[in-house]
This record gives structure tokens, sequence and C-alpha cells, in this order.
């Protein structure tokens, strides 16, 4: 048995302890949209610090929880905070707990994010489903040593983002008025935010949003065959001709305005799976 295995099934020994139940669907929720957990029937809480080998949040806003209950008559495993590449992990520390959570049962998994907005058509508070996304994050949590046990050497990506649950978003936001953007997502390493230069680059390169995670959580969850839908919330805009300053608290005001919307999508496309 592998090294990562095994810190695996001592996680996993540890949850089973409060729980052992199998969960379905998994979620991570970004910056400023935690608010999701409010939604959830919440049967059990485990704080990351009493997890054996997950890394611990530190960034403002990730409460750095794992959420156990139901949504509707779903069983779903959330964190309430994620990591990033910023704070100084490892790619493999920060995808860590999806593989934990693909071992609790976990096919479908929601990911969110807070994101800038590049995209000239793209408004603050808009709410974007991720369509692809280009990694420019310098890293990928596949490189060394492949487990066969967790996935294929060589992931395809040809739809990291499931078609069938955009098409369910779409459905769930027309049927609620909401108004959904959809688009490309590009990964920076971060922390600090991109200069006009950096963003007409992403721009050209056919990117409409910009942020600092998902992405390698995503390709973990391809490695590993989970179905997986991306949803952004832009709580900025980037255009380099019109670009103003912006700060975290804009940025987590931004998300949590908008994040009823999110939750809501998130919340019937779950009911409807």
């Amino acid at each position: 048995m592998s090294e990562l295995i095994e810190k695996i099934n001592e996680t996993i020994e540890v949850i089973r302890k409060t729980t052992t139940d199998n969960y379905g669907i998994g979620i991570i929720l970004g910056t400023g949209l935690g608010g999701l957990v409010d939604e959830i029937e919440i049967e059990h809480e485990i704080n990351y610090s009493d997890l054996p080998h997950f890394p611990l949040s530190t960034v403002e806003s990730h409460k750095g929880k794992l959420i156990f209950g139901k949504i509707g008559d779903k069983k779903v495993v959330a964190m309430q905070g994620r990591f990033h590449y910023y704070e100084g992990y490892s790619m493999q520390q920060i995808t860590y707990p999806v593989r934990v959570m693909k071992f609790l049962g976990v096919q479908t998994l929601f990911v969110s994010n807070a994101c800038g907005g590049m995209n000239p058509l793209f408004r603050k508070s808009d709410v974007m489903i991720i369509v692809d996304h280009i990694n420019l994050l310098g890293d990928n949590p596949l490189i060394g040593k492949n487990e066969d046990e967790l996935g294929p050497r060589f992931p395809d990506m040809s739809e990291p983002y499931s078609k069938d649950l955009i098409e369910l978003a779409e459905r769930v936001a027309l049927e609620n008025k909401i108004k959904l953007q959809k688009g490309v997502y590009v990964a920076v390493p971060g922390p600090n935010l991109e200069t006009k230069a950096e963003y007409r680059f992403l721009r050209a390169i056919g990117a409409d949003v910009v942020g600092m995670s998902t992405i390698p959580e995503n390709i973990v969850a391809n490695h590993m065959g989970m179905k997986v839908l991306g949803i952004s919330i832009i709580t900025d805009e980037c255009f380099p001709e019109a670009l103003k300053p912006v700060d975290v608290e804009e940025i987590i005001a931004t998300a949590m305005e908008a994040e009823p919307k999110m939750t809501l999508i998130m919340k019937e496309v779950i009911n409807k799976l």
C-alpha cells in the first residue's frame, strides 16, 4: 500500500468514528461562499485540525470544517474552507480532501470560487458556470508517481466540467430567473491580484475570469472519475483600461452579496440529481 493511500485510510478511520454513512455528493466552498452550509441539514461537523494529514485553512472567511449532512434527500459532505497554492501548500495537500471525499463515496463534486471578471460582457456579482479552464499555476497535483488504484496515469480532460451538470444548472437558473454566464476560468498562483498587462494577456489566451483555486481539485476529481460542476462568482471587474484598486474585504462582501444565487443553483441541481 502506498504512503498516500495509507494516509487517506488514516483520515477515513477518524471520520468513521463520527459517521459510517456514504456521501454521494461533495461540495467545496470558496472565499466568502460558506453560506450554502445553511442549506445543509447538518448531522456531523469535524474541524480540519482534528483530521490527520488535513491542511488548515489560513485565509479569511474559510472556517476549516468538514460538514456532513443532507440537502433534500441527498447525502453531502462539504468543505467549509479550501486550500490554496499561495498558502504554501503543495498541490497534493490542496487536493487531499478530494481524495478523501472519493473514499467517502463522492461521485459528483461541486466547486465554487470567487474570481475576477475579464470578459467585457460580465459584471460584478454575476454568477458564471465554468465550462473549461486554463491551468497557469505552474504545477499539477498528478506530478509524481501515479497511484493506479486512484486513477489513470494520463487522465482525459476533454470534459473537465460535466456537460450534463452544466445543462442542469442552466435549466435551474432559467426556472429561477437567475442571469447565468458561462465561460473559461484561468488559475494563477497569486496571492497578489493581476496587473493590467496580465489581465490583457489572460483575456487574449481565452480566459473569461481569473482566480487562484479550483483547477487542482478539478484535475484530481477527474483523475478519480468524479463528475464536476464549477461555479464562479465575479467579485470584481478586471478591465485594463478602467482598472480600479480592490481589496479582499470588498471581494468577500461582493461574494456574500451574490452568494444566494449560487446557493440556490447548487441546491436545486443537487435536488434534481
